[in-house]
């Protein structure tokens, strides 16, 4: 960034363990990117006493004071029409207003999305905002959306996913040439409901960069088998829960295993190094920070149960998608997309 200061603005109050999550991860983040200012909206009586205790972030931080806030149980119509004020919504109000470039929010994520389709609206193009996210498989990194945020898709919402899931692999992943693919019970044609059967029908005659092959299946999202995993939200959301819990299983297994005997004591001593490299290779905080694709301003959800890394990895993708210009790069590919020969599908299917 230079000497160019970049403003983030942070829903303070929004998670399960804030507001001391979001100020010890803003101020992780700061250490990491120390040209960063943050707009934390919040309860001004909570945030202070804890910036006090953090001088050098105090001196990069904004209170903006609100004693509204979102909770998790509300549902997104009620955060919509009685949560003008909240946290969440002026974090959200900041990016439209231009004052921040991005915001961040552990908050609720059906409200979150509900607030920033609302304020920042869609980009041309596109339908429905989707969540997405990248994480490790076997063979590198995927993308995988909608995560959350549309619980009922038809095939015209998973073509819309398709193409931004394509965009998000070549501008955060850098895969210039994505294989995609659509999560379903079968690999074969003949399996599945309607919705995946024309969305797919439809792919393979759209000539976005990379290639589609079509319908993929559970264990192929921890293969790697495509770059970019595309599904509705109930499903995504279900499965990104899943491997998370699949990892936690494992870690309790290993823990069990390495604490069984003496013998397993001194083993694990030796295989110590080794196990640390693995866990932090599958952290899950160390992916948290999800994005709402396809909006006319930079949002990034949070998983609302992380710490303070985790929360600090969330302001990192924020950050990083600013710098890099992400949306306006979106918006072109987009565009592109949809104007080359052959997209006129991907539009009558819009």
């Amino acid at each position: 960034m230079g000497s160019t200061s970049l403003a983030i603005s942070l829903d303070a109050m929004g998670g399960d363990n804030a507001p001391d999550m979001v100020v010890r991860g803003a101020d992780i983040a700061r250490q990491r990117f120390p040209n960063v200012h943050f707009l934390m909206f919040g309860d001004e009586a909570r945030l202070k006493p804890m910036l006090d205790a953090l001088p050098e972030l105090a001196k990069v931080s904004t209170i903006r004071h609100t004693d509204s806030i979102v909770s998790m149980d509300d549902k997104p119509s009620q955060a919509l029409r009685a949560g003008r004020q909240s946290s969440m919504r002026l974090a959200i109000d900041a990016v439209h207003a231009g004052e921040a470039g991005a915001c961040v929010s552990a908050g609720n994520t059906g409200a979150l999305m509900a607030m920033a389709k609302f304020v920042l609206k869609t980009m041309p193009g596109i339908d429905r905002p989707a969540i997405a996210s990248f994480f490790p498989t076997m063979r590198s990194e995927s993308v995988m959306l909608d995560l959350g945020a549309n619980v009922q898709c038809d095939a015209n919402n998973l073509v819309q996913f398709a193409v931004m899931g394509n965009v998000f692999a070549r501008l955060v992943l850098g895969v210039q040439q994505p294989s995609m693919g659509i999560l379903n019970v079968g690999a074969e044609e003949l399996k599945g409901h309607d919705a995946v059967k024309v969305a797919a029908a439809i792919l393979r005659d759209v000539p976005l960069p990379g290639k589609f092959v079509g319908f993929v299946e559970g264990d192929d999202i921890a293969k790697g088998t495509v770059d970019v995993v595309v599904t509705d939200g109930f499903t995504g959301n279900i499965a990104l829960k899943t491997i998370e819990g699949t990892v936690k299983l494992y870690g309790h297994w290993l823990k069990q295993t390495f604490s069984a005997s003496l013998w397993s004591k001194i083993a694990y001593l030796f295989a110590r190094p080794a196990l640390n490299g693995l866990r932090a290779q599958v952290d899950p905080r160390r992916y948290n920070g999800a994005i709402l694709m396809g909006l006319n301003g930079i949002c990034v959800k949070s998983h609302g149960g992380t710490d303070s890394y985790g929360f600090a990895n969330a302001i990192g993708v924020a950050v990083n998608m600013v710098q890099n210009d992400a949306m306006e790069r979106m918006r072109q590919d987009i565009a592109q997309l949809m104007a080359i020969p052959g997209a006129e599908a991907v539009a009558a299917a819009l």
